[in-house]
């Protein structure tokens, strides 16, 4: 069993309509992660701990997009539908939103790219992350790996966070990648709310 602490921050990563099912890069089971996610937004909430929401925020002519010869369809366009977090998921209201991918000349999938973050954790006296939400593979390890490199201990909520797996077995690597780096891997039913 862990407890969320003082200098613990929550990050919550692009659960976004377009990530999930029906979305326009939905994955597998996406929404699974928004049942343990609230477990974790609940103890956090409870202790009056922050917790930090990272979001795509893409303009219209992104380059990640195939039209701008990238890798993805559109997807999380500002202002849209698919861009807005889904409803069930219980965002407390003091949650902070960090917007990312703003810049349509430059890729961002970890929280920390283009965004003020590092900045907000070392105000917050931020030790510890803990993370979790979409995709493993991209965003997640993306933020934790960064995290690390800062020297802010990271806790990845393992099944509050779905890979793309756009070869099978990404996501599994991008949880060993991090555990590697010094993350703790925790299910949302250890956590004390």
């Amino acid at each position: 069993m862990i407890e969320p602490e003082a200098g613990d921050v929550l990050m919550v990563v692009d659960v976004q309509h377009d990530f999930l099912e029906g979305g326009a890069l939905g994955i597998a089971q996406g929404s699974d992660v928004i049942e343990p996610l609230n477990r974790a937004l609940n103890a956090f909430d409870a202790r009056g701990l922050p917790v930090i929401a990272t979001r795509d925020w893409h303009p219209p002519d992104h380059c990640s997009f195939h039209h701008r010869g990238g890798p993805w369809p559109v997807h999380c366009v500002q202002g849209t539908h698919g861009a807005d977090f889904h409803p069930s998921l219980r965002l407390p209201r003091g949650a902070v939103v960090v917007s990312k991918g703003t810049d349509p000349a430059r890729e961002a999938y970890s929280g920390f790219e283009g965004t003020d973050l590092a900045g907000m954790l070392r105000r917050l006296g931020c030790r510890r992350i803990w993370i979790g939400g979409l995709a493993t593979d991209y965003c997640v390890r993306a933020t934790g790996r960064d995290a690390l490199a800062a020297g802010v201990a990271a806790i990845v909520i393992e099944d509050g966070v779905r890979a793309v797996d756009v070869a099978p077995g990404d996501g599994a690597r991008a949880l060993a990648e991090l555990v590697a780096g010094g993350a703790r891997l925790v299910r949302s039913g250890e956590i004390i709310t």
